[in-house]
């Protein structure tokens, strides 16, 4: 591990005076559960890192007065698995459970977990997040990479658990800085991206920039979950994944979201997919079919063949448990 200076915020403007204005010079530190393993693997260098726990303003749970939510950056998973308010958000809830790690969800943060790394083995392995321009996985082993906006040169798959679940139900990101004055709400769905150069990171933050909440709408009449397709119960990381919000009127939907995770770049929201449930029933042939038409987009490389089937099990299973109907799963 690269020396480095270590410093403790007790503020948010604390933060931002702790930040540098150069990329991979400074990083935050919440649960560490990502940061300090690839801090020991050198592939990310800083010269400064900013502990952000001693933050109280980033560990409130509190419902706002539109009757939504608002998550502090640090609050940890068991934390939310615990609150009342959060109940409210099944998919949130069940995207966390399967997690399914006493560890990772003791130490994890909500904002940690939103910005991890790629676990990508060639990036984690040194080669950098691009990994040669992407001729490492289309022309390697690509059995865990991109099935979906894998044309360009990244391959890997975003690696947030939370985030599909998270984006179904609208959530917003509150972003501070770069200048000190600077506060912004950016919607969820706009925070990744599938960097096209080397330097560029997996989401949209400048640097000096920062994320302190995760603000969710109200609830609502809404019906949500998420569903995870695991090769087993332990804290692996799912091979497809997918969150469901359903809008219904009279057992019709009227509204739908479908986001995809672990299967492209950023989440894949599949708007195909919610156009097929649109003025229909949730039935198994229904959800059926908008999981065929969510893959209808997938373009897989030549080792992942195999996700765009779990794909399509992981959205129909989403939109049945959303609706509170049986899965057929295990």
């Amino acid at each position: 591990m690269k020396a480095f200076e270590y410093a403790e915020a007790r503020t948010e403007a604390g933060v931002l005076e702790l930040l540098s204005a150069e990329p991979g010079k400074t990083e935050l530190l919440a649960g560490g559960t990502d940061l300090i393993g690839l801090m020991k693997k050198m592939i990310v260098t800083p010269d400064r890192v900013v502990n952000i726990m001693e933050i109280p303003s980033l560990k409130v749970i509190e419902p706002t007065a539109e009757g939504g939510l608002v998550i502090g950056a640090a609050v940890t998973l068991d934390d939310l698995l615990e609150n009342d308010y959060v109940r409210e958000y099944p998919a949130l809830v069940q995207a966390i459970r399967g997690i399914n790690s006493m560890q990772l969800q003791a130490q994890g943060t909500l904002g940690g977990e939103v910005c991890q790394r790629p676990r990508c083995w060639f990036f984690r392995n040194g080669h950098g997040l691009l990994a040669e321009n992407g001729t490492l996985a289309a022309e390697g082993d690509s059995r865990y990479h991109a099935v979906f906006g894998n044309q360009g040169p990244a391959k890997f798959v975003s690696s947030s658990r939370t985030a599909p679940a998270l984006i179904a139900l609208g959530a917003h990101l509150r972003v501070l800085g770069p200048a000190a004055e600077d506060e912004s709400f950016l919607p969820l769905s706009e925070f990744y991206r599938a960097p096209r150069q080397a330097g560029q990171r997996e989401h949209v933050l400048e640097p000096r920039q920062w994320v302190t909440h995760i603000v969710l709408p109200p609830p609502g009449d809404q019906h949500n979950a998420t569903y995870e397709v695991r090769d087993s119960e332990g804290p692996a990381f799912p091979l497809a994944a997918a969150a469901a919000r359903l809008e219904l009127a009279g057992g019709v939907v009227r509204q739908a979201q479908i986001v995809l995770g672990q299967v492209a770049p950023t989440p894949w929201v599949s708007q195909v997919a919610a156009d097929v449930l649109r003025g229909l029933p949730v039935t198994p042939a229904t959800a059926e079919a908008a999981g065929q038409a969510a893959i209808s987009e997938a373009t897989p490389l030549p080792g992942n063949q195999y996700k765009v089937q779990l794909a399509k099990v992981a959205v129909k299973r989403a939109v049945l448990l959303a609706a509170g109907l049986e899965t057929g799963g295990f």
